[in-house]
């Protein structure tokens, strides 16, 4: 065996320990919530989470998952068409598709299976896929994954008129998809779901939304971005997630027209050959979604808290990125200083985030705060004073 790779990787992980871009794991040794136990650091404050709604050690979630455990085991030890089909998947199932308004919904191991299990299943030569330049790494990944023939373009961020003009120049194709984030992970901005599905009705394309940042925290009833903008029967594929504003754990799925779902799971590679989930994580699906829907006052504290702290961060000269989103980034600069930043936070009981490149464009590092409604105003205040702090001192 030649050690050059691993020589290799050894050289490129000590550049960069050396350059500040290093991502080391942080141990947390208790549950997730807006405070959290840090090995070597004691109790923080938790702004990095996507523990939107507070569900994550949710009592109602967690009694649900027990019980399912005692009463359908650990997992099914198989993938779903062999033999790991459970009742309990069923009913998260119809759940999923009763709340996105579509006839069916077929669930995955995570969001990243069913944005990676989606397109080369559903598409063959010659259709066009149009993808959002800023949407998930998912979705970039699923689109690649397409058949050779299938016709693959990118139109600019959120720009209504370079989607139009890629439709048009694709109007004789056999199938057109466009397909979006609902919000954007990095950015904390909602796509223009309005104008896009004006578009898709206008040139008969397909919508497919992965909305897994705006399911819980958008809309009247976090019904999500399509309930933002009013347009939820304009939506033809959904995908998301149970594991950030429903805390159930981890788990992702795709609902949309039963044809769809019927063809993943007859070709469908993630959903072929990788285990079902367990089944105390499908039950936690199902008792999230009815917890969102029987308290839609958390959507509105969420949405209230999420705005209040950016209007802070203006109010202390901060300049938050805009959106409406429970995703407030702050723009640093370089990588180094987002990482370095996140440590002097750190270390005064904020636990944030920074992201550099290559995850957002170089030069764009960022704090990225995710606001929880189980944040208290006096945990958002400290977070954007002691921020302001960090900034001066430098």
């Amino acid at each position: 065996m030649t050690n050059t790779l691993i020589a290799r990787l050894n050289d490129d992980l000590e550049a960069a320990e050396k350059n500040g871009t290093y991502k080391k794991l942080k141990i947390i040794e208790s549950p997730i919530s807006d405070k959290i136990w840090l090995e070597g650091k004691g109790e923080v404050t938790l702004l990095s989470s996507n523990d939107y709604l507070g569900f994550a050690n949710h009592p109602e979630i967690i009694s649900t998952a027990r019980d399912a455990l005692l009463s359908y085991g650990a997992s099914t030890a198989s993938v779903r068409f062999i033999c790991g089909t459970q009742s309990v998947h069923q009913t998260l199932e119809v759940d999923l598709a009763r709340f996105h308004g579509t006839e069916a919904a077929l669930t995955y191991s995570s969001c990243w299976s069913a944005n990676t299990g989606l397109f080369a299943a559903i598409t063959t030569a010659d259709d066009v896929i149009l993808s959002d330049a800023l949407n998930h790494a998912s979705l970039i990944d699923g689109i690649r994954m397409t058949a050779k023939g299938v016709v693959r373009d990118v139109y600019k961020h959120a720009d209504m008129a370079d989607l139009e003009a890629k439709l048009q120049a694709h109007e004789n194709a056999p199938s057109r998809l466009i397909v979006t984030d609902g919000v954007f992970s990095m950015e904390g901005d909602i796509a223009p779901l309005d104008q896009i599905v004006a578009l898709a009705r206008k040139y008969d394309a397909l919508i497919v939304l992965d909305d897994s940042h705006g399911l819980g925290v958008m809309g009247k009833t976090g019904h999500g971005t399509a309930e933002h903008f009013g347009v939820m029967d304009g939506i033809d594929i959904f995908t998301g997630t149970l594991g950030k504003a429903l805390g159930a754990g981890t788990g992702g799925f795709v609902a949309g027209p039963r044809a769809v779902t019927e063809t993943l799971i007859q070709k469908s590679r993630p959903h072929l050959f990788s285990n079902a989930l367990p089944a105390s994580v499908a039950a936690a699906g199902s008792k999230a979604l009815e917890l969102l829907e029987r308290h839609p006052a958390l959507v509105s504290d969420l949405q209230e808290k999420a705005a209040k702290f950016r209007a802070r961060l203006k109010d202390l000269g901060l300049n938050p990125l805009e959106g409406d989103s429970a995703v407030v980034p702050v723009i640093v600069g370089e990588t180094a200083t987002a990482i370095r930043l996140a440590g002097e936070l750190l270390d005064k009981g904020i636990f944030v985030t920074g992201f550099g490149f290559p995850v957002v464009p170089e030069g764009e590092a960022r704090l990225r705060f995710q606001i929880s409604a189980a944040h208290t105003e006096d945990e958002l205040e400290a977070a954007a004073t002691t921020l302001k702090d960090c900034l001066n001192a430098r």
